[in-house]
């Protein structure tokens, strides 16, 4: 097979999941109605944005201390200035950003194993996935940084590393948490010169590293990243409303003050939430969160629930969080490039929160990692020494099962309650 056709089979592979993808995510999109959430801070502080540069209070037009960077509500913001500033307007961005994310994970997998079956798998994996299809569906902040260390990550695969540094900055322009995955990867990347010395038959790799490729790297992975950073707060620059903008006669004192304050909020965030949920629980959805809940008359019994709920497709997710182990068992063991990936990534996103037992937290954060973690699947599936098409099929086959019947929850379906009460397979759900 040429590699031209191969790599338009691999576009249109890809784009038939992100397709699939998308038309699930736009449907019915602008249900529920009304802000859900935390849609009440960021479609507003979006819609601002669109109209001022900068967040303002729509009452007042007072400045607003605002606690999370500018890129995500930008890109909120995009699909209002092209649909309205309605449900579907707020909405669109997220269900773009969450179908271009199906297309980036078959690449992903393509890049780690070179092998279209299991691309594939992945790229369905993610379309499958409850939690992925939930934050594709509102306006939250967090499949936007998934979008982003997507990016990142598949640019590194590829060693385009200007690329990763460029989407990084995005991401940590997105929420901070992202700032965890730069600096893992830019270790990762001192790690892999190093072992390239090494291999070369450098008498001191170390030496040659700081040498020739520090200062690039330092470039790459510090420099780059805060520029892209601070160039998307140009909004706030530009403006002479925006928060504490004139805190300080320097300009970049007011912009240290604000950032100082971010970090005190959110060190100082434990008001307790009814479905906040300790990391500990997260691979296993011990607690979702609900982040829409109606009774309404309309679901054909006497007693209806609607629900919005960021739960992961359970047996997904808790086959993950076994191939998650055996993954990291290949890593001690054989030390192979594409497990390490993957636990970097994973680790770096997912692991920094243990530090904050006290913070207030939400499962739904798991969204950052959660392709790295479904690709600990095709990384062990990819082991199977025999009939590996027919158990990948069969083990697709119940997923896409436990998707359908948890659909409802993840479209806000009016169902009736004694259905929704049958859904709740754990006490903790509820």
């Amino acid at each position: 097979m040429t590699t031209r056709v191969r790599i338009t089979r691999d576009w249109a592979v890809a784009l038939g999941f992100g397709t699939i993808g998308l038309l699930l995510r736009l449907w019915n999109l602008a249900s529920p109605k009304g802000k859900i959430f935390d849609e009440v801070y960021y479609a507003t502080n979006a819609h601002s944005l669109l109209l001022n540069g900068v967040e303002l209070n729509a009452k007042t037009g007072a400045s607003e201390f605002i606690v999370h960077p500018p890129t995500g509500k930008w890109l909120i913001a995009g699909g209002i200035k092209l649909f309205g500033y309605n449900e579907f307007g707020w909405r669109f961005s997220a269900a773009l950003a969450g179908s271009i994310s199906i297309i980036l994970m078959y690449f992903t997998a393509k890049a780690l194993f070179n092998k279209p079956f299991l691309s594939g798998f992945a790229a369905f994996l993610v379309l499958a996935d409850g939690l992925h299809l939930v934050h594709s569906r509102v306006a939250l902040l967090d499949i936007f940084l998934l979008l982003f260390i997507q990016i990142a990550v598949l640019a590194l695969i590829n060693q385009r590393y200007w690329i990763t540094s460029i989407a990084l900055g995005l991401a940590i322009s997105t929420k901070w948490s992202g700032f965890y995955l730069l600096v893992a990867l830019a270790f990762l990347v001192l790690i892999i010169d190093y072992r390239k010395f090494r291999f070369l038959g450098s008498s001191n790799p170390l030496k040659n590293l700081i040498q020739n490729n520090f200062v690039l790297r330092f470039l790459q992975f510090g420099v780059l990243p805060l520029a892209t950073y601070v160039a998307t707060w140009v909004g706030w620059f530009a403006s002479k409303t925006g928060w504490d903008r004139n805190w300080s006669p320097n300009i970049a004192k007011s912009f240290w003050h604000y950032h100082a304050e971010i970090l005190n909020f959110h060190a100082h965030l434990t008001e307790p939430h009814p479905y906040e949920a300790n990391p500990w629980s997260w691979l296993i959805q011990g607690r979702p969160t609900s982040l829409f809940y109606s009774t309404p008359k309309n679901c054909g019994a006497s007693s209806c629930a609607q629900e919005v709920l960021a739960l992961g497709t359970p047996v997904l997710w808790w086959a993950a969080t076994f191939t998650l182990a055996i993954t990291f068992g290949y890593w001690i063991s054989r030390r192979e490039w594409q497990a390490e990936i993957l636990l970097v990534v994973v680790a770096a996103s997912y692991l920094p929160w243990f530090a904050f037992q006290q913070r207030t937290m939400f499962s739904f954060y798991a969204i950052a990692f959660e392709p790295f973690l479904l690709l600990t699947i095709v990384y062990v599936f990819n082991k199977i020494p025999r009939n590996q098409r027919q158990i990948t099929l069969i083990f697709g086959a119940v997923v896409l099962a436990n998707f359908l019947y948890f659909l409802p929850l993840y479209l806000g379906t009016p169902i009736s309650y004694n259905s929704w009460h049958d859904h709740m397979w754990l006490p903790s759900w509820i």
